[in-house]
């Protein structure tokens, strides 16, 4: 049967009291509502009526005050978002869990009671918690507390949000006179944003002391041999007054029947026939005790092995093999013979029938696919038909056993292939996948310029090309030819291309452009304006385009008086620059000063002054 999970929005702030682990044997679950069942409906209609103080309610998620059952939380339409999707804590797909949202008024949330207990008997109380929200959200975190007839036993203390199951319990001892117990589960805190959790596998159990068998787990023994003694060995001065009763399981441990008279501390198997044997014993600290399973405990189970001592082997195996029995190895058809010793010392009588069948000539043939790029594992093989021998075959690649008869994820080289069919004949051949041509680009060595001068982007490509893109993309403008782009820089960087051939792999290079910034400029000290065609004009020369603009020339008398200006005006050209007049009349022979502020290409703005000497 399945167990119901338990969600709640709980928020306590309590110190976790001590807990008392059993360290013994458990005797069964007292407590079989601990398990809630299943179903294939994801919230049954039925009110359990479990919550006390709480209204069930088949609408998922419950809201505040509210509970109800299901079996997986992951498929409600309208689940909270820091929740986790979760079914119940078993491999049963359909275990239904009660999901709880905490009332704003602490309380109870649960309650059950145990009747038919033992006085000053030990018991653990236990259950499986988990955290709802989601990990990492740090929302209000919940705290469960244990009580026992209406009296704080344990709380399990601020749980994580862990997403992950924690079984919370403790032990306690039945006072004298004492043979029921109320079990209850309480959250301390009103509801609020987070404090929820899921809750699973409520257990009541009697505890004793370790309960073991003194032998091995599984214990050997020779058919037809001598019987074999099991002997209870109790570890612990709990049950001063130990009774015993020894059981067996017929159907490998599922369900068990008491052995009629077997009391005793010890019990003899006799039975040697081949075959696997399963024993345990019941124990407990009264004869009275041990008939009320409220009180007793369970041993571990024994295992007693008989291997048979006639084995029978059939068997048909491909030409050229041979079948290994004792010290012998047998190719050919017949009917052999042999006495072994097992591994546990007994001795056997082996009859092979073994039949030598010809070679079934197998044959495969598979389809290959190449890695799509050189430095890719992309590349795969599959079977796609295999001729000859007898199946079921097993297909090896590259020495793996490989079910699914394809690999992927494979690089260019040799795969070595092996075919084995039922009766172990093979064939073995060698499948090769081929690596593509690299596809790199190239864009050369790191090159070095001076201020002003433009680069040409010349990328040598391995492969035909599908895209690429350049960076930095506002430093480089490729249109309207993006394949060789030609631009200034006007700072040292360095440019990145990324490419994608027509095969989808991927490429990329990087070019560095070192920029020497030299200011090529020329201010003349000396300008005879006369006409004659040569100097007749005082300007500003530069280089192109490193010198973008000269943004202001201005030229003054001795006495500081301006005589000249000009804004915004190119370099180079003497149409607009000083003709050696001011106000319309030519000035005489001397010396006069000139203020210039220059404009460069990398946005750099230098201003320069200085004298110049008009000659006629």
């Amino acid at each position: 049967m399945k167990t119901y999970h338990y969600i709640f929005f709980l928020l306590i702030i309590s110190t976790q009291a001590a807990a008392q682990v059993c360290t013994g044997n458990l005797g069964e679950n007292l407590f079989p509502q601990g398990d809630f069942g299943s179903g294939t409906a994801n919230i049954p209609p039925d009110d359990p009526m479990l919550a006390p103080g709480y209204i069930y309610t088949t609408a998922p998620p419950p809201l505040d005050g509210f509970y109800t059952i299901t079996n997986n939380t992951g498929v409600w339409p309208g689940l909270f978002g820091t929740w986790l999707a979760i079914g119940d804590n078993s491999p049963d797909p359909n275990g239904y869990m009660m999901v709880v949202n905490a009332s704003f008024a602490p309380g109870l949330f649960y309650e059950q009671q145990v009747d038919g207990l033992c006085e000053n008997t030990l018991y653990s109380f236990s259950a499986d918690i988990i955290n709802l929200i989601r990990p990492n959200v740090n929302e209000l975190p919940p705290n469960v507390s244990f009580l026992i007839d209406g009296t704080m036993q344990f709380s399990t203390g601020n749980i994580p949000e862990s997403g992950q199951w924690i079984t919370h319990g403790f032990t306690f001892t039945t006072a004298p006179g004492q043979t029921s117990v109320l079990l209850s589960l309480r959250n301390n805190a009103p509801g609020g944003i987070g404090n929820d959790i899921a809750l699973d596998n409520i257990s009541f159990r009697p505890c004793g002391p370790e309960a073991l068998v003194l032998t091995d787990a599984t214990t050997n023994i020779c058919e037809g041999g001598m019987p074999i003694e099991i002997t209870a060995n109790i570890v612990g001065n709990q049950y001063d007054t130990p009774v015993y009763q020894w059981q067996q399981s017929f159907d490998g441990g599922v369900t068990w029947v008491n052995i009629p008279g077997a009391n005793a501390a010890t019990f003899m198997h006799t039975d040697l026939a081949a075959g696997m044997y399963y024993y345990r014993y019941l124990l407990a600290n009264a004869p009275d005790n041990l008939l009320n399973f409220s009180c007793r405990v369970i041993s571990d189970v024994e295992i007693i092995n008989i291997p048979s001592a006639v084995f029978s082997i059939s068997d048909t195996l491909c030409q050229g093999l041979a079948f290994p029995l004792g010290d012998s190895l047998y190719s050919l058809t017949g009917i052999y013979t042999d006495s072994l010793t097992t591994t546990t010392g007994c001795d056997s009588i082996v009859t092979l029938d073994l039949t030598i069948i010809p070679d079934t000539q197998i044959d495969a043939s598979f389809m290959t696919e190449n890695p799509s790029c050189s430095f890719l594992q992309d590349g795969s093989v599959g079977l796609e038909m295999i001729t000859g021998g007898a199946p079921p075959f097993e297909v090896y690649i590259n020495g793996e056993l490989d079910n699914d008869q394809m690999a992927f994820n494979l690089g260019g080289g040799d795969y070595v292939y092996r075919i084995e069919d039922r009766y172990g004949c093979t064939f073995e051949d060698t499948l090769r996948l081929t690596t593509p041509i690299p596809f790199t680009v190239d864009l050369g060595d790191d090159i070095s310029i001076e201020l002003g001068e433009a680069v040409v982007l010349s990328p040598i490509f391995s492969l035909p090309v599908e895209d690429f893109t350049w960076s930095p993309a506002a430093a480089i403008n490729c249109e309207p030819d993006c394949s060789n782009p030609t631009f200034t820089p006007t700072n040292s960087l360095t440019v990145f291309i990324n490419a994608t051939s027509t095969m989808a792999c991927v490429a990329s290079d990087s070019l560095r452009i070192n920029v020497d910034v030299i200011r090529k400029i020329f201010i003349p000290n000396v300008f005879s304006p006369n006409d004659d065609g040569t100097n007749d004009t005082f300007t500003i020369f530069g280089g192109i385009p490193d010198v973008q603009e000269i943004e202001q020339l201005t030229i003054y008398d001795r006495w500081g008086g301006l005589i000249f200006q000009q804004n915004n005006f190119p370099p180079n050209d003497i149409t607009l620059g000083w003709n050696g007049t001011a106000r319309g009349k030519t000035l005489n022979p001397g010396v006069y000063a000139y203020a210039a502020r220059v404009r460069f290409i990398d946005g750099e703005l230098i201003e320069y002054s200085g004298g110049v000497s008009l000659v006629k």
